[in-house]
């Protein structure tokens, strides 16, 4: 038995997939003060007694680095470097702003300690640290009461024997997090950033993993940010590469259904409960070596997801100035949008249910019923302080959203060079099948595609997803590339003997600030990088000479194919009325499950109702099931 979770803000997702092919789906509410209790508790709902293979995304890393819940950590690095945390890149994210407000910090001032000792940029080392140094560090770690220590020495990509005598030195004080094995890659505050936040977050993962493994019977691995799976003891030592976890498993889910349907180019367009997570796949899913996680850089490879706070808790307010706003503030799952029952404040989702797009017994199955009465109040209120009717501010909330969300798809596409015009957008997530049509007509997208299991597409992403490990090197001033390579192959093998090995780098043009990664061509190493320039960035330089700045090598090990069924989730066909206000008034249209949806297509407006999640088919648009019971539709 296989299983993928997704913890999200609001539900905990479950995808299971039995001996014998079959795929069984639900969900749980989150529970954030507690999520292992919650992925337990399914386990034992999913499988009793049987043994399972686990891969499930956490959200334990990301949210105590948001919500600066993390360990007592300690910042170790070269004498004379102690405010490299504090210091930065001094960009100004706010070019115009005369007063930007101050910049928040990772580190505790009074925990940033100097060592004596250097290394320099070509791998020679000046000076080690003497074991006295090194003792008087311990003895005053110890003092300070710390419980988590990230070092990073000057220069420690190219020369690790410093880092590695005081990692050594300080072993047993708590947990211990050295640059040169969470991030070896020059730009020393990119670098010492990453290693902070893997200390800061690493001993929350440990105890938070071991509480899932008090069950001996599963064995339990994370989703990476780069797509991949991570077995449960490398999750401990490189806890930074589950920040981007949850959004990680949707790419791959929504990349495999698209392709069960015929499509390899792809936007991806999750809506949960507490935020969008929106992505771009080209044949295959695009990544990135450095994100931003509430302004504090992030050097690991990852899948390049943009991440905006509109979600269907999102809540709707008026602004100083008397505008609506929608998000980034959600209701999450506690106390959830006003029609869950506890909460007073209008979101995304109470006004779907004020314009009759969900009903009361609609999410999951009815497991979780609303009260609507709750959200027209909550809307009259806003409603009120608009001068708007009830069924007009809450059209406006979905127009706001909308607004939030296409914003952050041209992130991905256009700002990436890509015209989101030749692609389809591939929407899930509780809500995004709700929003997708729409929000392609002002794209000017033409197609979209809800997967069969739209509800539960990042739970199932885990599922189909690869273990993956990233190996990296700094290569500036370096002649020996090849035997660089090789170095990193060998220690790709050691870690997973199986694997198949891929190679790439990052390269740029002789004076530029940033990178390109492209495959390796090792005749021709610039010309993938051109082509990916001028994709980028609309020109090239063929005459340019280029520099490589970082190898990286890919080890994955592909599992045995995975039978899941052509249709899942379908069930009978069921067929109702109900009155929708959709493209500016009520409506009585049709409400469809999944196998109650034609072959052939048919023309909107429509819902669609699937466990978990909704799709609406505004007029304009057409629709039809495919063989893998994917949800269709074209503009007409």
């Amino acid at each position: 038995m296989r299983i993928g979770i997704d913890a999200g803000g609001t539900f905990t997702d479950f995808v299971v997939l039995h001996d014998d092919g079959r795929i069984e789906t639900f969900k749980l509410r989150s529970n954030p003060g507690a999520p292992a209790e919650v992925i337990l508790a399914g386990l034992h709902r999913a499988c009793p007694e049987a043994r399972a293979d686990v891969v499930h995304g956490s959200t334990v890393a990301t949210n105590a680095l948001l919500e600066r819940k993390g360990a007592r950590t300690a910042f170790v690095t070269t004498a004379g470097f102690e405010d490299l945390l504090f210091i930065g890149r001094q960009n100004r994210p706010e070019l115009y702003n005369l007063t930007p407000g101050p910049r928040r910090t990772l580190a505790d001032p009074s925990l940033c300690f100097g060592v004596d000792e250097r290394s320099y940029f070509n791998g020679a080392v000046a000076r080690k640290p003497s074991p006295a140094v090194l003792a008087a560090l311990r003895a005053a770690l110890e003092r300070e009461g710390v419980e988590s220590v990230a070092v990073c020495f000057l220069h420690s990509y190219r020369a690790a024997g410093n880092e590695r005598l005081a990692a050594a030195a300080l072993a047993g004080l708590g947990y211990v997090s050295a640059s040169h094995l969470v991030c070896p890659e020059f730009r020393e505050y990119e670098r010492a950033s990453t290693t902070w936040i893997n200390a800061y977050v690493g001993p929350l993962m440990e105890e938070y993993l071991s509480r899932l493994e008090q069950d001996s019977r599963h064995r339990v691995s994370t989703m990476q940010s780069n797509g991949g799976s991570l077995s449960a003891r490398d999750a401990r030592r490189h806890a930074v590469r589950t920040i981007l976890s949850g959004p990680a498993g949707g790419v791959v889910g929504a990349s495999a259904s698209a392709r069960w349907s015929g499509h390899t180019r792809i936007l991806g367009f999750d809506m949960g409960g507490t935020s969008t997570d929106v992505s771009l796949c080209d044949g295959a899913p695009k990544e990135a070596a450095e994100a931003s996680i509430d302004g504090f850089p992030l050097r690991i490879p990852m899948l390049d997801i943009h991440t905006v706070g509109a979600g269907g808790g999102s809540i709707a307010r008026l602004d100083e100035g008397g505008l609506l706003r929608v998000g980034p503030e959600s209701a999450g799952s506690d106390p959830g949008p006003a029609c869950y029952g506890i909460g007073e404040l209008p979101t995304v989702t109470d006004a779907h249910v004020v314009l009759g797009r969900i009903a009361a017994a609609q999410l999951v199955a009815g497991e979780l019923s609303l009260d609507p009465s709750r959200s027209g109040r909550a809307l009259d209120r806003l409603a009120a302080q608009l001068g708007l009717d009830r069924a007009a501010a809450a059209a406006g909330v979905i127009r706001v959203a909308n607004a939030n969300m296409e914003r952050a798809i041209r992130v991905v596409s256009v700002e990436r060079g890509h015209d989101p015009r030749r692609f389809a957008l591939v929407a899930f997530g509780g809500c995004g099948g709700l929003h997708a049509c729409e929000i392609a007509a002002e794209l000017g997208v033409s197609a979209v595609l809800v997967p069969a299991a739209a509800g539960v597409l990042s739970a199932l992403g885990m599922l189909l997803a690869d273990p993956v490990r990233d190996f990296a090197a700094g290569a500036l001033a370096r002649p020996d590339l090849e035997a660089l390579f090789q170095r990193l192959e060998a220690s790709a093998r050691r870690e997973m003997p199986k694997a198949l090995l891929s190679r790439s780098a990052d390269i740029r043009y002789a004076g530029q600030s940033y990178e390109l990664n492209v495959p390796w061509r090792p005749h021709d190493p610039a010309a993938p990088f051109h082509r990916a320039h001028r994709q980028v960035y609309g020109y090239c330089d063929r005459q340019r000479p280029v520099e490589v700045v970082t190898l990286r090598v890919r080890a994955r090990v592909r599992l045995a194919a995975r039978r899941i069924p052509p249709a899942m989730g379908q069930g009978s066909p069921q067929r109702s009325l109900r009155s929708v206000f959709v493209a500016g008034r009520w409506r009585r249209i049709p409400v469809l499950n999944r196998a109650a949806v034609p072959l052939k297509p048919t023309a909107g407006p429509a819902l669609v109702a699937d466990y978990g999640a909704t799709t609406l088919i505004p007029p304009g648009w057409r629709f039809r099931r495919d063989a893998r019971a994917a949800l269709l539709i074209e503009r007409a």
